[in-house]
């Protein structure tokens, strides 16, 4: 049971809390509007510590969240078979960006960080709805997906391109919810894999990341209780405008 508290106890009481606070508000966020829990958890993060580190503490609540996001709406067959190319590259990506990239352990890669915040939230609040052609899913869906992978490893955020991509493919609410859900587990455990082989991802990462499930799947639960409550288009307004400052903080801290 030490090892789970290994990493906090290094990391100091205040910089632990911090952590358990942002996991409880990026699972809001996640609950609110189906997305944002990693964004969330790599742009605050990022202004306490490495991004390799928030990515380790990233882990475990990004694939709970996830599968348990992709587990609901009944069409995960049909979805896979219809996303199964970006997914791979998806996969295919985050490996081959760990090998040529890989995420930096110094603080420039918090200014890379910080760009692919403001490019997400510029996008979210002033790219107009998208519509991608069926027959160009055959190439489009398997480009973003290579991009998507090769950001992911840099900076541990899997959104860009993958978001805008999936929300162009005219798919219903629960069709789109889930399939996020899938593209974000997988992006996860191909982030995993990375940090895994990169050496930064060891036993008392993981037992640090199963404690910051828990005030993840708490802010979820209160992010679902919330939606039945507020606007969601108000309040993912509000995320983007919040990302976009993030974003800038770090692009110019």
């Amino acid at each position: 049971m030490n090892t789970l508290f290994e990493l906090y106890q290094h990391l100091g009481w205040t910089l632990s809390l911090l952590v358990i606070g942002v996991f409880l508000m990026a699972g809001v966020v996640k609950g609110v509007i189906g997305l944002g829990l990693p964004t969330v958890a790599m742009g605050l993060l990022g202004m306490a510590m490495l991004p390799t580190q928030a990515a380790a503490l990233l882990i475990i609540p990004a694939t709970v969240t996830n599968v348990w996001q992709l587990a609901a709406g009944g069409q995960l067959q049909a979805l896979i078979r219809r996303l199964w190319p970006m997914l791979v590259l998806i996969f295919l990506g985050t490996g081959l960006g760990t090998l040529w990239l890989g995420m930096g352990s110094d603080q420039s890669m918090s200014r890379v960080l910080g760009g692919v915040l403001a490019l997400y939230a510029l996008s979210g609040l002033f790219l107009p709805p998208l519509h991608v052609a069926p027959r160009h899913e055959v190439w489009l869906g398997p480009l973003c997906g290579l991009i998507t992978g090769v950001v992911t490893s840099a900076t541990g955020l899997f959104v860009i391109p993958a978001v805008p991509y999936l929300q162009a493919l005219g798919l219903d609410r629960n069709q789109l919810v889930q399939a996020l859900g899938l593209s974000f587990t997988v992006s996860t455990l191909a982030l995993a894999a990375g940090l895994y082989w990169r050496g930064v991802l060891g036993g008392g990462e993981i037992g640090a990341s199963v404690l910051a499930l828990a005030p993840a799947l708490l802010g979820m639960m209160l992010g679902q209780w919330l939606r039945q409550r507020i606007s969601a288009v108000l309040f993912k307004r509000v995320f983007f405008v919040g990302m976009g400052l993030l974003g800038l903080h770090l692009l110019l801290g």
